[in-house]
């Protein structure tokens, strides 16, 4: 069985996208993140959250715990605005070109892995009361969110898990949520469009102090030992 397993990688994992299939109805101006120079005019504002994102992306900025107090507004508007979702497409669209390229094997073993947390579901909600990444992350809080089980779905996610669906390979989630949260993310994922998977994997107590590389990795490990076939070096 082969694993295909997306890497979904948006600007700043800790933030997430719109409602499903939602455009939001944006009654304010919205900086659109055009990238600007201050020139003879002297600073503009939002340059060095520009620069700062862009150093995020390419790993140049690494353990980092918050979003720049400053940059507050900066995120605001990107999460909200319509950059994102399209950032999100692009992103989408490649792995759907990439997973249709593949000669698979029509016996329904193939499997797709995704995450879930900022993936195939979004916190967008809590993380927009909560300083849009720039508080320090409260896991008593955002457990007490996950508990809602209202997070929306990704929009650009959901359209390549139903593809993926129709091309005939099945989907495996591993997530750093714990057992606890079992019922409430299955219900979560129903009601927003993922309807069905090969594997629902949570994090038990035996990856307790573990790093999520740690984790998910041995859980990836464990896949490729009970039959599936794994062609990829990158998780």
């Amino acid at each position: 069985m082969e694993i295909l397993p997306v890497a979904l990688v948006f600007f700043l994992a800790t933030i997430v996208s719109t409602t499903q299939g939602y455009e939001p109805v944006l009654t304010h101006h919205i900086h659109l993140l055009k990238p600007k120079t201050g020139g003879a005019r002297g600073s503009v504002p939002g340059l060095s959250c520009l620069s700062w994102r862009l150093a995020v992306e390419t790993n140049n900025i690494i353990k980092w715990k918050t979003v720049p107090a400053e940059c507050e507004g900066y995120v605001g508007h990107y999460m909200l605005g319509h950059q994102y979702r399209k950032d999100s497409k692009v992103v989408t669209n490649e792995a759907w070109l990439h997973a249709k390229s593949l000669n698979l094997t029509k016996d329904g073993k193939n499997v797709w892995v995704f995450d879930i947390d900022e993936t195939t579901l979004s916190n967008l909600p809590y993380y927009a009361v909560n300083g849009f990444g720039t508080e320090l992350y409260n896991a008593t809080s955002f457990d007490e969110w996950v508990l809602k089980g209202i997070a929306p779905a990704l929009p650009e996610s959901l359209k390549l898990y139903k593809k993926l669906l129709k091309l005939g390979v099945k989907v495996v989630f591993i997530t750093g949520r714990g057992e606890d949260q079992r019922n409430v993310t299955t219900t979560n994922l129903k009601n927003v469009g993922y309807h069905t998977w090969e594997k629902l994997v949570l994090k038990g107590s035996t990856y307790s102090g573990n790093t999520s590389y740690v984790y998910k990795s041995a859980e990836r490990t464990k896949l490729v030992k009970s039959g599936f076939r794994d062609n990829w070096e990158y998780w």
